[in-house]
């Protein structure tokens, strides 16, 4: 029931920028733009300094800012609570996930939950690790499942699953037909990345460090954003790939892809991330018990 100004507003404030502010609303950057302007006008003040393209909050910007957290919050836990006197299980909550993930691990967990409770409506937004840690952050996400702990002050992250990692290349490259392979031998190969920002690129560059590879002597051939373009570019041979396990596991029985072990293993946690100080309502809530259950009972 916020003002939706007010809403705008705060999204610009913790991302200090239009642009950004725009994309995790989901509208266009002069619709942001005016509803600024109009809450400038309303109090007759300039709430941000714009200089040389960037932006930062006025001493009126910083009083807006406190009000506008708490106003925001209450007015979540007023609706929460009235849908909750009801007795009825329903309103709308938001996850965020990194591509992989929102491919192969959630589509049956978020099936099974809208069948037990079908007055939920669940949106799903696509991004990697660090972007959805930021967007809970700023309360943009109620909660976000990602492949790297808490960072950001205010946040929590619960581990909920442990993945294998792997090797994944075309079964004609050279790498194919080994049992398993190690950090060191991998520099000699083109290797296809994630973008950083990713979860899954965070560990893998720790993985090589910790064996004695650093990160900048690899064949890093392209880095991809996208889960599918990876595998795509892997699949013509080009180069390895490091990637869960399971996120092959349909290629892998095709034989499009062929999945080599690392040596030593590496495997990854997924985490169930939440803000320290938020209200937690009986729908998210629920969720966070049943995504809880449910990964625990999936894991390999």
């Amino acid at each position: 029931m916020a003002d939706r100004r007010l809403q705008v507003f705060h999204a610009v404030a913790r991302h200090l920028s239009f642009t950004r502010a725009a994309e995790a609303l989901f509208m266009t950057q002069p619709a942001v733009t005016f509803q600024i302007r109009q809450l400038e006008e309303q109090y007759a003040t300039r709430l941000f300094e714009r200089r040389h393209g960037s932006i930062s909050l006025t001493p009126a910007g910083e009083l807006v800012l406190s009000y506008a957290e708490r106003i925001l919050a209450l007015g979540d836990e007023m609706d929460i609570r009235l849908a909750e006197m009801t007795g009825e299980m329903r309103g709308q909550f938001l996850i965020g996930a990194p591509a992989t993930v929102a491919e192969w691990l959630l589509p049956p967990l978020l099936s099974e939950f809208n069948a037990q409770y079908p007055q939920v409506r669940v949106r799903l937004i696509v991004a990697n690790s660090e972007s959805i840690a930021s967007r809970v952050a700023e309360r943009t996400l109620d909660l976000g499942l990602t492949e790297a702990p808490a960072k950001l002050p205010g946040l929590s992250g619960e581990v909920c699953r442990e993945d294998e990692l792997a090797v994944i290349c075309a079964p004609e490259y050279p790498l194919a037909g080994l049992p398993q392979v190690g950090a060191k031998a991998l520099v000699d190969y083109e290797y296809i990345a994630r973008e950083p920002g990713s979860g899954t690129r965070e560990i893998t560059d720790a993985w090589f460090r910790a064996n004695r590879v650093p990160v900048e002597e690899l064949k890093m051939l392209m880095e991809l954003g996208s889960p599918e373009a990876l595998k795509g570019v892997v699949a013509t041979g080009l180069g390895f790939a490091i990637v869960a396990r399971e996120a092959v596991a349909r290629e892998t029985r095709c034989g499009t892809l062929v999945a080599v072990p690392l040596k030593p293993p590496l495997r990854r946690s997924l985490y169930l991330m939440q803000r320290d100080d938020r209200f937690s309502s009986r729908l998210v809530t629920t969720f966070v018990q049943f995504a809880r259950q449910k990964l625990r009972e999936s894991a390999p």
